[in-house]
């Protein structure tokens, strides 16, 4: 364990060392952006939507025949989305779309000694592989949790709007009332972390993967688990933090 956590700070180490040529790096920071955010724009909106509106309805038949104001289930589907579901289930979705993406893409340089081929040209392989891929993770995945966080309230919405035991009156009463703004720091906090850890961990596994096409699976897979693990202790640890 601690030969692996030393192999990763010091491959991190190498990654953000100072660039050969500035303008390289910046178009493969440009594409990785665009692979990481535009190519996780659909799977994400998809599923924030349905987040939403299920933990609306859920919360509302708990509360159905209570004599709890029927805004509440606003404001716990807000705060709900916001601390846990967005954050969280998009990272984990993430972590099995783009992590396995990295992880694999690296591997495969790897068994292919393109790699190699890079290190004897004298161009620094860590950090033009993976500093691109780990700053396009910590600025692109917040994006796509502060998206993920709106279509889930707006799903909770349309929820509401086919729902007969509460309306959407009462959803953006309990949206708007008693908005506390740890709520989004925290938000904001775990959606940065959870980016350095896909593509961090995933790049890691792939960069010192080893053999052929079986141990390219194998890496994609354990960059896909390490990160998932990662992500829920992080989430623990956060949330013990900051609420």
């Amino acid at each position: 364990m601690f030969t692996s956590l030393g192999r990763y700070i010091l491959l991190l180490r190498l990654s953000f060392r100072k660039p050969e040529k500035f303008s390289v790096y910046w178009a493969e920071i440009m594409r990785e952006m665009v692979s990481v955010g535009i190519g996780s724009l659909g799977i994400v909106a998809i599923i924030s939507v349905f987040i939403g509106a299920v933990a609306t309805i859920q919360t509302a038949f708990q509360l159905v025949g209570s004599y709890v104001p029927k805004s509440v289930v606003g404001s716990i589907t807000r705060d709900s989305t916001i601390l846990e579901f967005s954050p969280t289930i998009t990272s984990l979705v993430l972590a099995g779309r783009v992590g396995s993406s990295i992880a694999s893409q690296i591997g495969t340089m790897r068994v292919t000694e393109q790699i190699d081929a890079l290190e004897i040209m004298g161009v620094n392989a860590p950090g033009y592989l993976i500093s691109p891929k780990v700053i396009s993770g910590i600025t692109m995945i917040p994006l796509l949790i502060i998206i993920s966080v709106s279509l889930g309230l707006l799903g909770g919405y349309v929820a509401c709007t086919k729902s007969s035991e509460f309306s959407t009156t009462d959803y953006i009463n309990g949206l708007t009332s008693g908005f506390n703004t740890i709520i989004v720091t925290s938000c904001a906090v775990k959606a940065i972390v959870f980016g350095f850890i896909i593509t961090s961990i995933c790049s890691y596994q792939g960069f010192y993967t080893s053999g052929g096409a079986l141990e390219v699976g194998q890496a994609a897979t354990r960059g896909v688990v390490y990160s998932c693990i990662m992500i829920l202790f992080a989430d623990l640890v956060i949330s013990e933090l900051l609420l």
